[in-house]
């Protein structure tokens, strides 16, 4: 079964360029604001979007994506709201794809069967759950693929060629591959070592890979476009929406372009990436 992701990468393939691939906290600051700013990411250039599921415990993400799970969550975001904000977001657009990114726990709770079916009908086409190995697939990684949906993987530095197989083993969609050791927004991404790892990891695997965790600017964006498949922006933009906020935390009438500005950056660094290529 094709799925949005599959369709997506496909066209990028022909057009010869890198998927530029965005990550925003559903329900950061308002479940309203987060809608708008979701509605506004195609536009400005994404093409792939990773939506975060708020959570209590985040322990692979920074400070700053932490924060913003604790908005959201101090605004009631819910993991049922999240759902509902992707079936309004489908309303007007069928075609980007979207990737629920987040933890086991909230999952667990909802129902593994109830959710998958549940973000199915919505019209989620992914998921990337940091804290489930490739040992714990009968969970939801297997249910997930059943289901239709793409069960993307993380593959960090790490990661080695002995263990690739088993993380590569039931992934769809993309690899995930995470430039730097430790959490999201702490250091730069290094180009030449990203091309060497994406290349490592072509060797098993057809899948796109893309590329996250330390890139912040339209310059960084291109440099590892030029190296991969995608390139992942999350704490860029969550900064963005934050130092839009008023001093009560609460969206301005600035914060849905704060975010929309700086991804349309990002996506012409990643799109300029293309030239370089060529």
């Amino acid at each position: 079964m094709t799925t949005r992701i599959d369709t997506r990468f496909a066209e990028l393939k022909k057009q010869g360029r890198s998927a530029f691939v965005t990550y925003v906290m559903a329900g950061d600051p308002d479940l309203t604001t987060s809608l708008n700013i979701v509605k506004a990411l195609p536009k400005a250039g994404a093409d792939v979007i990773e939506l975060g599921i708020p959570f209590t415990d985040p322990m692979a993400d920074g400070p700053s994506i932490q924060a913003a799970g604790l908005r959201a969550l101090k605004g009631g975001m819910t993991l049922k709201k999240t759902l509902e904000l992707v079936r309004d977001f489908r309303k007007d657009d069928n075609v980007t794809p979207l990737v629920l990114m987040g933890y086991y726990n909230p999952i667990y709770i909802y129902g593994v069967d109830e959710f998958l079916a549940d973000a199915k009908t919505a019209g989620v086409d992914g998921l990337i759950i940091v804290d489930l190995p490739p040992e714990e697939d009968d969970e939801l990684c297997i249910p997930a693929l059943k289901a239709g949906l793409n069960f993307i993987r993380l593959a960090t530095p790490t990661t080695d060629d002995k263990r690739l197989p088993a993380v590569l083993a039931n992934t769809s969609g993309f690899v995930y591959y995470v430039s730097i050791a430790g959490i999201t927004g702490a250091a730069a991404a290094d180009a030449n070592a990203v091309g060497e790892a994406v290349a490592r990891i072509k060797r098993h695997t057809k899948l796109p890979i893309c590329v996250g965790f330390g890139i912040r600017t339209p310059e960084a964006a291109r440099a590892i476009a030029e190296k991969a498949d995608g390139s992942v922006v999350g704490t860029a933009l969550v900064d963005a929406l934050k130092n839009s906020l008023d001093a009560e935390g609460r969206a301005t009438a600035k914060t849905v372009d704060a975010v929309a500005e700086l991804t349309a950056a990002l996506a012409q660094g990643v799109k300029g990436a293309k030239q370089a290529a060529e």
